[in-house]
């Protein structure tokens, strides 16, 4: 058994380290957990007591493949009961991160599973992320961000970053959601903003806002 903290930092450094493919940093942990990097090396020395990630001074953090399985059924819990708010309660995604976090440390497998029955076994979130299964299995995927898309192509959206919920509600009010169909109709050479087509509908949008759009390559 692990504490809500250390599940905490397992997944930060999960995602932190492209789903478990380098080693993360102690100083880009600490900005991540929003907190000093002397407290992060005292939990990492704790994670790596408990096998759940190799510590090397000065080269960072890496995790194992016990810890990447745990955190696996973390990121799992997380985006089951994202989908749930979202479909059977009627949160907006904007609203679910925060909820879901609490959520995800619910130390019952049987729920969990029941929970994924009942949504009827969803493979992504309400953002478009992938959920793992039961196992731990996660389908792989290579992700472009709409910034990387030529002019004139069509792609459908898979899925959109979900840290920023501001950013969230933007993307509910142009209709970038993934399944939409999205066309780069033209790019500003001087920013990089950029004129798209979402359904039909005409947008522009900044840089910034085309870096959190993603789509699979």
């Amino acid at each position: 058994m692990i504490s809500f903290t250390e599940e905490n930092y397992l997944k930060a450094i999960y995602h932190l380290s492209q789903n478990g493919e380098k080693a993360v940093l102690t100083n880009e942990l600490a900005e991540a957990m929003q907190t000093k990097a002397a407290s992060v090396t005292d939990m990492v020395k704790k994670l790596s007591a408990k096998e759940l990630v190799a510590y090397e001074k000065y080269y960072g953090v890496k995790i194992t493949a016990l810890g990447k399985q745990q955190a696996l059924q973390i990121v799992r819990k997380h985006r089951l009961w994202e989908t749930f708010l979202v479909e059977k309660l009627g949160f907006t995604w904007d609203e679910v991160h925060a909820v879901a976090e609490q959520l995800e440390h619910i130390q019952s497998p049987r729920l969990i599973n029941k929970l994924d029955e009942f949504l009827g076994y969803p493979k992504s979130d309400p953002h478009g992320d992938p959920i793992p299964d039961q196992h731990g299995k996660i389908k792989p995927r290579v992700l472009i961000g709409l910034d990387e898309v030529e002019a004139g192509k069509k792609a459908v959206i898979t899925s959109v970053k979900d840290s920023d919920a501001e950013l969230l509600k933007y993307l509910e009010k142009i209709g970038a959601k993934p399944g939409k169909q999205i066309q780069v109709v033209r790019r500003e050479a001087y920013d990089k903003s950029m004129e798209v087509l979402i359904d039909k509908k005409k947008v522009f949008i900044s840089l910034e806002v085309a870096r959190n759009i993603l789509l699979s390559q």
